[in-house]
């Protein structure tokens, strides 16, 4: 069984344009989140899907030189980028993850990913209903699955956008949420990387430890003791479906 991550990233973000290269303790945030995620357990490789833009031509160098898996494919069709990316490397199993969760780690994919393999569920995440932080949403299902969505229908502006609403929308499929557990629980923490003001709360975080393996429990640790640090991003007003 051949099961990927793909990792969607484009340099032309709008509200923090080049977010993905952009450096915490000289690290590009791309690089942050593949170095704590590339040990995950049952995954054969990580892809990065970036665009055909030229402006993505400095993700693509990065990945050739640092010998990361990508695959350019439409801005704007997301959900035929990752399809592509995804039937490219002849992957059964997909973890769709996006490029604005740099502090993502091993433990909450593999518990999603276990959860998939162990049960018969269509689609299993744990961003259905908010209870992890933002910034460490894991999505898992099969290749057959993402097809599905776009066979004997056209597929909207939602499905292009977002890649998956249809399969937890529609009520055509079995899916499943997973519950952050009492460690993990903190919804009103952002870690996600979208502003300016998400980048210094991110960079707070990591320069507090020694190396960048530190865990979501210990982010929550250091938030909790730190709370004021919550006021950094807390007014953002985070994009959701169209």
């Amino acid at each position: 069984m051949n099961i990927n991550i793909s990792i969607e990233a484009r340099m032309t973000s709008s509200r923090l344009p080049g977010k993905v290269l952009k450096k915490i303790n000289d690290i590009p945030t791309l690089e942050l989140m593949i170095k704590r995620i590339k040990n995950t357990k049952k995954v054969n490789q990580i892809i990065v899907a970036t665009t055909i833009n030229k402006s993505d031509d400095s993700i693509v160098e990065w990945c050739e030189e640092n010998n990361i898996s990508y695959f350019r494919g439409s801005e704007e069709n997301v959900y035929e980028r990752v399809l592509s990316a995804h039937k490219h490397y002849k992957t059964d199993i997909v973890i769709e993850l996006t490029g604005d969760c740099p502090l993502l780690s091993c433990d909450i994919i593999e518990e999603c990913l276990d959860f998939y393999l162990l049960n018969e569920y269509d689609y299993v995440s744990n961003c259905l209903e908010m209870s992890y932080p933002i910034g460490t949403a894991v999505q898992v299902y099969s290749l057959n699955t993402l097809e599905s969505i776009s066979n004997n229908r056209e597929i909207d502006y939602q499905d292009k956008e977002h890649v998956t609403p249809y399969l937890y929308l529609s009520n055509k499929y079995k899916t499943y949420n997973i519950k952050a557990s009492k460690k993990h629980y903190m919804p009103e923490l952002s870690i996600t990387l979208d502003t300016i003001e998400d980048f210094n709360l991110l960079e707070k975080i990591c320069k507090n430890f020694d190396n960048i393996f530190f865990s979501l429990e210990d982010t929550i640790s250091f938030i909790k003791k730190n709370p004021q640090l919550l006021d950094i991003n807390k007014s953002i007003k985070r994009k959701g479906l169209s």
